[in-house]
């Protein structure tokens, strides 16, 4: 497939800042050394009339140019490698009976524990032990319903100890393992469905906070969307004064300065937190990229994690995902609709 040469300036714009991110996009050829490198390549930049851009180095090559030996453009670049090792080390870290040392996933890497740290954190949006723990909560969400005690599912999950497993249940499940390996048997969510100038609206609530805000055209599907995620809880509806709760919601879309002041239960893995914690802050009638928030949060590189966790909330407007942007400004997408997105931001800058 012919590869399609980025903008000129573009490529000037990478050359200058030694931008990592565009490696692979494009290399530079220098005519008065026959070289040519990467963007990110940390050689001495040449001067603009000597330098003409390539889509890839084969194309570099055809023109008479060699690699350089600094960067090795015809080789991985460093991004590569840092996800490469990342990837190595998360599946050591999945096939695991337990979560081995940093020393020893670093060696196996080949890097310095410091160095693997920092790398495995900036790929990944989480440390080792953090990115460990939510591997550990997802096969136990697997395995739960399906073990024959919970004390099975415990140790197929890779937990040591029962205690350390249930001081920390009830926040990766959201509720005690014996319900949730019923599918939130006896788990009372009361819930309601109104109407809003954004469309359909169903509200739901587990004893903690609200759990779920969610829109649509439809009601009656919005209601299945919530049965789904608590197959066996009971559904508590037409409650007068859970009612008033969706009413409180519905002012909140309607009127976004006056903000929701009720408790939240949020369910999600620690990423996901740290993203939808950043989202909260961003203030009414403000947005913010989606670099960002994955900046605020300590991990610039994470940006398409980032937008995954946008795209993962449960709590429309509550949680305002709808005020982070692309970095050209676009809307981007919306788990309900980019008109909606659209109509929100367009209220909170009026309001």
């Amino acid at each position: 497939m012919l590869k399609v040469m980025p903008d000129g300036d573009a490529c000037w714009a990478a050359l200058e800042t030694r931008d990592q991110a565009a490696d692979g996009t494009f290399v530079y050829a220098v005519r008065t050394t026959g070289v040519y490198c990467r963007p990110s390549c940390a050689a001495r930049r040449p001067r603009a009339e000597n330098v003409v851009f390539y889509p890839t180095c084969g194309a570099a090559e055809r023109a008479g140019f060699r690699p350089c030996l600094r960067c090795r453009p015809n080789g991985p670049s460093q991004q590569e490698k840092d996800t490469q090792a990342a990837i190595a080390a998360c599946r050591l870290i999945e096939e695991a009976e337990s979560l081995p040392a940093l020393a020893e996933l670093a060696a196996a890497v080949g890097l310095s524990p410091y160095h693997f740290h920092r790398v495995f954190k900036s790929v990944t949006g989480l440390p080792p032990k953090a990115y460990a723990a939510a591997h550990r909560a997802k096969i136990l969400r697997e395995t739960l319903p399906a073990a024959e005690t919970v004390t099975a599912a415990i140790y197929e999950s890779g937990f040591n100890s029962s205690g350390r497993f249930y001081a920390t249940a009830p926040g990766v499940l959201g509720m005690v393992p014996t319900r949730y390996r019923q599918g939130g048997s006896r788990t009372r969510i009361h819930f309601a469905a109104g109407e809003c100038s954004l469309g359909s609206i169903v509200v739901g609530a587990t004893e903690k906070g609200i759990c779920a805000i969610l829109f649509g055209d439809d009601p009656d599907a919005l209601t299945r969307d919530l049965q789904d995620r608590f197959p066996h809880a009971e559904l508590v509806g037409d409650d007068a004064d859970f009612e008033r709760i969706v009413a409180a919601v519905v002012g909140l879309v309607e009127q976004p300065k006056i903000g929701l002041d009720l408790p939240l239960d949020i369910r999600g893995t620690a990423f996901q937190q740290r993203v939808w914690q950043a989202l909260r802050e961003i203030g009414v009638g403000h947005t913010a990229t989606y670099a960002e928030i994955a900046a605020r949060i300590g991990h610039p590189k994470a940006v398409r994690s980032v937008a995954r966790a946008c795209a993962a909330n449960p709590l429309a407007v509550a949680i305002p995902c709808h005020r982070v942007v692309r970095t050209d400004g676009d809307l981007s997408g919306y788990r309900w609709g980019v008109e909606r997105k659209r109509e929100l931001l367009k209220r909170e800058a009026a309001a």
